[in-house]
């Protein structure tokens, strides 16, 4: 394996046996041996169970990879493999590195042990003798931060303090491949924190693999996001791409069939984006363009009716505008201003109750806010007729953004909040500049109305 590489995995699979019955796991071992034994064709008591199946990736050194997809969709199983506990059926695994893991809760520790004990029967699996988490210890306690439980069993905690526990130990490791396996969903606000300062500073020198639902810490946190499905993988490509793909296939599964693509962009069949960061990268390439017009003095805030989309298609959007106090376009943001974003868009079929609504992302794809126009005709549904035209207007005072572009994905849909019909979703079909004059601490910048100090 290149010494580039940390992980190389190669048609890697797990198969599980299903019995309808207890005794036939019992047949299953002694039967088939004895039928064997006499030249018969060995009887199948089990029903075969592919968690996961002819599975192949590299992750290089350095890398951070999400690994995101449905529950039962053979993540957990893939990281198992991966850290060693749990035996593939056939294919392999090369791992260049240490790797430390966390994974299922409570895994690795023995409850009728104390915190204190369980952390040197922790670090043990990882490869530490005593005199290392001696010379840790302290560390890793005030890592955790659960006070005099650390001198109490496992089997008193939380499940909050066990992932404390948990997490100090692997943060502390010095682990070349880090493993986290959706265990800082059940940690409390302040605690996640603090674990994800620590992984953003492991990414400096290690190699991370985080599986989790939570898009905006894939989005933000990894470099390329692999997509499981039944086992298989499905996609592995930039977290935009991949997040959004996992985007439609969810709303496809909601709605019980496969809906068609609004528009012919990004439509290339699942395998085809398997190992290319670049093929469905079409808002990349549209940025460009945009900053070759806009070098030449054409608009930047352009519109781009073949972004990548889903839905139903019983409505098609046709514009987005930003426009000014006095109404008129605008492609450049400064913040503080009065903006007007106007959706416009026709209906396809008749529509009842349409819902608009909108998000402003970052270049990463995260949602820095959004709205739609649900509660604003909630006690008066509208209905469209079949080609009439219509346009969603929402009026707010802009927030200062960073410098740099934005994009805006835009939707609608028909029913209500929790329970609608996608007819058209449009990842990034508008980008727009914003010119960060006075800098921004955070993501975005609010109008302050008073800031002084006074003394007292």
């Amino acid at each position: 394996m290149s010494s580039e590489i940390a992980i190389d995995i190669k048609n890697l699979s797990k198969c599980h046996y299903i019995y309808e019955r207890p005794q036939d796991r019992l047949k299953k071992i002694l039967v088939p041996r004895l039928q064997k034994a006499v030249g018969l064709k060995p009887s199948n008591y089990g029903k075969e169970f592919w968690a996961v199946k002819n599975l192949s990736f590299e992750v290089k050194k350095g890398e951070i990879v999400g690994i995101i997809g449905k529950n039962g969709s053979g993540k957990s199983t893939l990281l198992q493999m991966i850290c060693g506990t749990l035996n593939p059926t056939s294919g392999t695994i090369k791992t260049h590195g240490r790797i430390a893991a966390l994974l299922e809760l409570g895994s690795g520790f023995n409850p009728e042990f104390t915190g204190r004990e369980n952390i040197y029967l922790n670090a043990a699996m990882f490869g530490l003798d005593e005199n290392d988490v001696n010379d840790k210890l302290d560390e890793i306690i005030a890592f955790a931060d659960i006070g005099e439980f650390i001198d109490q069993p496992i089997k008193t905690y939380s499940t909050g303090m066990s992932v404390r526990l948990a997490f100090s130990v692997v943060a502390h490791v010095d682990a070349d491949i880090l493993v986290i396996d959706e265990a800082l969903s059940v940690g409390d606000a302040f605690f996640v924190q603090k674990c994800m300062r620590f992984l953003r500073q492991f990414i400096e020198h290690g190699t991370l693999l985080f599986c989790s639902h939570d898009m905006g810490a894939i989005r933000s946190l990894c470099t390329k996001v692999a997509l499981v499905e039944k086992g298989s993988l499905i996609a592995l490509s930039d977290p935009k791409t991949v997040s959004e793909l996992y985007l439609e296939k969810l709303h496809h599964e909601k709605h019980g069939v496969l809906e068609k693509k609004v528009s012919n962009k990004g439509n290339q069949s699942a395998p085809d984006i398997v190992g290319d960061i670049h093929n469905l990268d079409f808002a990349r390439e549209m940025e460009k363009l945009r900053k070759s017009k806009n070098q030449n003095g054409f608009d930047f805030h352009i519109f781009d009716p073949q972004a990548n989309s889903f839905g139903v298609g019983g409505v098609e959007i046709k514009n987005i505008i930003f426009k000014n106090a006095d109404k008129k376009p605008i492609n450049w943001i400064d913040g503080f201003e009065f903006v007007t974003l106007e959706i416009e868009a026709q209906a396809l079929e008749e529509i009842n109750s349409p819902i608009v609504g909108f998000f402003i992302r970052d270049k990463n794809g995260q949602n820095l806010f959004g709205e739609n126009t649900f509660l604003s005709n909630i006690d008066s549904p509208l209905i469209l007729e079949r080609g009439t035209s219509f346009t969603a207007h929402f009026s707010f005072n802009m927030p200062r953004l960073a410098n740099g572009n934005y994009f805006i994905t835009a939707a609608v849909a028909s029913g209500v909040q929790d329970n609608h019909i996608q007819h058209c979703w449009m990842h990034d079909a508008l980008t727009f500049k914003s010119s960060g004059i006075a800098g921004v601490t955070g993501i975005i910048g609010l109008p302050m109305v008073d800031i002084r100090i006074e003394k007292v």
